[in-house]
């Protein structure tokens, strides 16, 4: 498996979601039943548009991509609020199902790359 392109292509992924999380903040605010958040989601936003320009940039840094994850945790945390105010609103819980799988990509990727491209920080080639 490639992870560099593996890398590359989250970076891609990373500046769509964010671009569409500035674009579109009361759209997603009112589908989660969050209103109010707008700031929140524009800072979510905000970094994934760094996350990918990072992947973008650099896409053999597990660091990179370990950043990615850590902000999955972020946006769990908050989906994991949204869900106990709106147990049944379902497009919070496909939300949380989007990001678990996205977290799943990115935790392959990053281990993928620290395997080999050396820890986090890729190897230089003689």
């Amino acid at each position: 498996m490639d992870y560099r392109k593996l890398g590359f292509g989250l970076g891609l992924f990373s500046i769509a979601l964010g671009a569409v999380e500035l674009l579109a903040t009361k759209r997603i605010t009112a589908s989660l039943d969050a209103d109010g958040h707008e700031g929140l989601v524009k800072g979510f936003g905000a970094r994934e548009l760094l996350a990918g320009a990072n992947l973008l940039a650099a896409p053999a840094v597990a660091t990179n991509v370990w950043n990615r994850v850590a902000g999955d945790a972020m946006d769990l945390t908050a989906l994991a609020f949204a869900a106990r105010s709106a147990p049944r609103n379902r497009a919070v819980w496909g939300s949380i199902a989007f990001v678990i799988g996205a977290t799943l990509l990115d935790i392959v990727t990053a281990r993928g790359l620290d395997r080999t491209t050396g820890k986090t920080l890729p190897v230089r080639a003689g």
